[in-house]
């Protein structure tokens, strides 16, 4: 039954996974992976595509390793050995998990200058806006600024004059505001794409829930070990059982890595 359960939620996150390449490939522009996701925590403003979460997966992988030698020492019967196994992989799914959450954060309240409607504005990625289009040109920039209202014109100077407060600053007049605004470090984009943001937190969410999922059915599975449940039915067959589940959610990420990230 594990088995048919899988198949029918590789159907569900294949079709996640062909709208997305769908829309995708239909649209004329699509941010770009190496800009997008190129933070890392506690790194400031280092440019490092890709870094995070190749650790994400780095991290998901190994649960996946200390998954097999869970189910490995239960077909050993060794319980000692199936308890660290698991407490292991709950910790890697916790940390993947601790991941999403911070990358899910760092997009969601990161400020960047977009160019909308004739005027600057300071967005984050969310389900409808996304910050990743074109490229502005500096004389395009220099012409919104004139039309940028005073709230975003003094969000704007905070990104460059953190010496200041937003009081200090929102007390200056639009023209002086517009004077501390440094335009060659702004890196004015167009509005990209809204349906990137859907798919993305989407996609990654669906699969950050299988993710909990696991996590759960792992920790009922330390306490049924520990409570020696196994032992009295002389077998671990339900390790291996939530070890295909694991082995499942792992594989799946593999195929979000690639299709997000990677392309």
């Amino acid at each position: 039954m594990m088995w048919y359960f899988l198949m029918s939620d590789a159907f569900t996150f294949g079709a996640f996974l062909i709208s997305y390449g769908t829309i995708r490939f239909a649209s004329n522009y699509w941010p770009d992976p190496n800009v997008v996701f190129n933070a890392f925590p506690g790194a400031g403003h280092m440019n490092l595509p890709l870094a995070f979460v190749s650790l994400m997966t780095f991290i998901l992988i190994m649960s996946s390793v200390t998954m097999v030698l869970a189910v490995h020492e239960g077909h050993h019967g060794n319980k000692k050995g199936v308890i660290k196994w698991l407490i292991w992989t709950i910790l890697g799914g916790f940390a993947f998990l601790a991941c999403q959450a911070w990358e899910w954060t760092h997009l969601i309240t990161a400020e960047h200058a977009v160019l909308a409607n004739g005027k600057l504005d300071v967005i984050g990625q969310t389900v409808r806006v996304n910050p990743w289009g074109l490229p502005v040109s500096a004389s395009a920039v220099t012409e919104a600024l004139q039309n940028t209202p005073h709230d975003t014109l003094v969000k704007l100077a905070a990104m460059d004059h953190h010496n200041m407060n937003h009081a200090q600053l929102a007390a200056m007049s639009d023209e002086q505001l517009r004077g501390l605004v440094n335009t060659a470090n702004l890196h004015v984009r167009e509005m990209g794409p809204v349906a990137f943001g859907g798919f993305f937190y989407g996609i990654t969410g669906f699969h950050g829930f299988h993710v909990f999922s696991g996590v759960i059915i792992n920790i009922i599975m330390l306490l049924m070990t520990y409570n020696n449940v196994f032992e009295k039915r002389g077998h671990y067959l339900m390790i291996e059982k939530a070890g295909l589940y694991w082995h499942f959610v792992d594989l799946v990420w593999v195929f979000v890595f690639l299709c997000f990230y990677l392309i």
